[in-house]
């Protein structure tokens, strides 16, 4: 019971605060209105999580999900205008995470749905697709766009500083940032593609992910915590960067396990401590400093 709390809070936290402030991360006029409007189409998906299994949760949750459906089908219309712009076959690096962001919520609330029915979509146990919930808004969602943020800012010295020239991020930075925009949604699809096919499948994707999401940590605190230009903002970056190299740590410990019988830890003790880890210390930190970052350079463009 305590940790069905636990994940509901988490999920409600990536529902009604980390969605909308992704989306305008991502980019503040284009998604201003769905922004706005998004803890309003939340708000049923939310209280389906607090409701008992059956017709009124399913119906709440349906509501949520026809939301993450319609933000999903905004990436085919980017997509297409990324590749008119460019020329090129696949998206660019930041694109890529950030069209990934914007199609995870949808597995999240297709998952909400069937669980709050009580059906077994797939096969898969209700345990499983409760899991899923919180997995999609995430590391789907939230780590595939600070992916593709710091893969747009990384290399380009202390970040938004009108001096910066060919600085601290600009060697080994760049290639480190573009290797983990691709490689979050590309382990996170292998994550769930896992699921159907097998455990060893699903430890491939965790390997591809965690590797993604430590460069991540790292070009967060050697290319953009130094150039923030206030304490809080890098005590944010640095907090989001320490708390994803463990959590993903055990993510990996946990894949292990499965794919070869291995002692792990349960989905009980990594929801209390790679879940809460990921919702609080990298998600909610992380939101929190580019939040501030881009707001500092809004004002110095002003």
């Amino acid at each position: 019971m305590a940790v069905t709390v636990l994940v509901n809070l988490i999920v409600t936290l990536g529902m009604l605060y980390v969605v909308p402030t992704g989306l305008r991360l991502i980019d503040r006029t284009g998604f201003r209105r769905t922004a706005r409007l998004w803890p309003l189409l939340a708000a049923p998906g939310a209280l389906s999580l607090w409701l008992p299994r059956g017709a009124p949760a399913a119906v709440a949750a349906a509501l949520y999900a026809a939301a993450t459906w319609g933000l999903a089908a905004r990436a085919p219309a980017r997509l297409l205008r990324a590749r008119t712009r460019t020329g090129a076959l696949l998206p660019a690096p930041a694109e890529a995470a950030v069209l990934t962001a914007l199609v995870s919520p949808a597995v999240a609330g297709s998952a909400l749905v069937a669980e709050r029915a009580g059906y077994r979509l797939f096969g898969f146990d209700l345990d499983i697709l409760a899991l899923t919930v919180p997995h999609f808004h995430f590391a789907g969602f939230t780590a595939a766009l600070v992916a593709g943020l710091v893969c747009r800012t990384a290399g380009a010295g202390p970040l938004w500083r009108p001096d910066a020239g060919a600085a601290a991020g600009a060697g080994t930075g760049a290639p480190l940032a573009r290797w983990a925009a691709y490689s979050v949604p590309a382990g996170t699809f292998l994550v769930l593609i896992g699921y159907f096919v097998g455990d060893r499948a699903e430890l491939v994707g965790a390997v591809v992910l965690t590797t993604g999401m430590w460069a991540v940590a790292l070009t967060t605190w050697r290319g953009i915590r130094p150039g923030a230009r206030d304490r809080t903002t890098r005590a944010l970056l640095a907090t989001s960067a320490g708390v994803l190299a463990a959590t993903m740590l055990l993510a990996l410990w946990w894949a292990t396990g499965e794919a070869t019988g291995l002692v792990h830890p349960t989905l009980t003790w990594m929801a209390a401590t790679h879940g809460l880890g990921n919702a609080l210390g990298f998600a909610l930190c992380s939101l929190l400093a580019w939040r501030r970052l881009t707001m500092d350079r809004q004002e110095m463009t002003r």
